[in-house]
């Protein structure tokens, strides 16, 4: 461990253990070792891994900037970390996410966690009340309920792009679907039954354990159906398997220019970034400001939809995969308040 080390050392070292290959089995005590120490760093999801990756390199340079010591970092100067961070207008997220990873990269050492002193956490307290006072908070994305889908929906063409973006929306709608989600479902990842489909995710951020969930994909009798979407796009792209969801391009015209070459489907699943952008993009041409839509909308909008209905709380994280209610009401439009108001007929 590279305790009391120089910044770029335990820099690297975070970034080396990060990254790590599970050794082949070999049956020596140095080997099991490295495959523990290697599996544990994939405990967390790709994008938290690089996201603290960002955190540690940011902190080692800060500490070396300095002369401070890095590992193990003391409260105080984790404080001032953070305090500097937001003084050059990073956001809260962003801040939020830095302390995760000193907290991680001193768990990862075996060493004292200077994050949970009262100093580091009554700091980050002030900075979050600080940007709410001053109007920086980020702003939720729109949640696109039932009601606002059907309008994004309703100028969709039936083209290519058409078929697999109306596919994206309602599966990503039926399933409250994550961005990363929708852009790794596979083909042999859905199961037909007579009710609809049973959707494998291999890895969610909601099942902590790392395992495969199932979610289950229903018939609709509307236009919102999500199983026919899918298959209307499978069909005219002719997926039978591999990715669902892929980039559509068009080839470049003759020479002359006096050809109009057909839209081709290529082979290779589009990011969750892609997801985000068709979701932004099939919003703008229904009228909607593609700045409060993006790729949490279709979760948000599932969830809140079901709220809308009377469906219990519980259902609902089970439908999200949430592990607790406190992070499902992030997901949550409250809808009217006076409505359901407690004291209704009461005052």
């Amino acid at each position: 461990m590279p305790l009391g080390r120089p910044p770029a050392t335990v820099r690297d070292w975070f970034g080396d253990a990060a990254a790590a290959l599970i050794p082949d089995h070999d049956g020596t005590l140095a080997t099991a070792r490295s495959a523990a120490g290697a599996y544990a760093g994939r405990a967390k999801a790709g994008n938290t891994r690089r996201a603290y990756r960002a955190g540690v390199r940011a902190w080692c340079d800060w500490c070396d900037r300095y002369g401070l010591p890095c590992l193990p970092g003391r409260a105080a100067d984790v404080a001032a970390f953070l305090a500097a961070g937001r003084g050059r207008s990073l956001s809260v997220s962003t801040l939020t996410l830095r302390r995760a990873a000193i907290r991680y990269l001193h768990v990862a050492a075996g060493c004292p966690v200077p994050t949970a002193e009262a100093a580091v956490g009554e700091t980050m307290a002030g900075i979050t009340r600080h940007a709410a006072e001053t109007g920086d908070m980020p702003a939720r994305k729109l949640a696109a309920t039932a009601a606002i889908l059907r309008q994004i929906l309703a100028p969709i063409e039936t083209d290519l792009a058409g078929l697999r973006d109306r596919a994206l929306l309602l599966l990503g709608f039926a399933g409250a679907l994550r961005r990363a989600e929708l852009a790794a479902v596979r083909v042999e990842h859905l199961e037909p039954c007579d009710r609809g489909l049973r959707l494998t995710l291999p890895l969610s951020k909601g099942e902590r354990s790392g395992g495969a969930v199932t979610v289950a994909i229903p018939y609709g009798s509307t236009e919102l159906c999500p199983v026919r979407a899918l298959r209307q796009w499978q069909l005219a792209a002719g997926i039978a398997d591999g990715p669902v969801f892929r980039r559509i391009w068009t080839p470049p015209r003759g020479r002359k220019g006096n050809n109009t070459p057909l839209p081709r489907v290529g082979y290779a699943a589009i990011d969750a970034g892609t997801v985000a952008r068709i979701i932004q993009a099939r919003a703008k041409a229904a009228g909607f400001d593609p700045d409060v839509l993006g790729g949490h909308s279709l979760k948000r909008g599932a969830l809140s939809t079901g709220m809308e209905r009377g469906i219990h709380p519980t259902r609902l994280k089970q439908l999200g995969r949430h592990k607790s209610y406190a992070v499902l009401d992030v997901y949550l439009e409250l809808g009217d308040p006076f409505e359901a108001h407690p004291l209704n007929g009461v005052l």
